[in-house]
């Protein structure tokens, strides 16, 4: 869902999407390589649950 209203803000949140996307990708392909695995075979959505979670636990620690 696009939460902006207009369109410099859309094309700014569509390329942070798209930003996301290939981060998510791009540590799949590293978990992937010295596994022997093949990266497109690995589930983004997994991918991007770990992340999400690895992002929320390190939130809830305080320095």
């Amino acid at each position: 869902m696009l939460r902006s209203k207009t369109p410099d803000l859309v094309e700014q949140q569509m390329w942070g999407l798209l930003l996301a996307h290939y981060a998510i990708r791009a540590l799949l392909h590293d978990a992937a390589d010295p596994a022997g695995c093949d990266p497109d075979r690995m589930s983004f959505i997994k991918g991007l649950r770990v992340v999400r979670r690895q992002v929320t636990d390190q939130a809830a620690v305080t320095p």
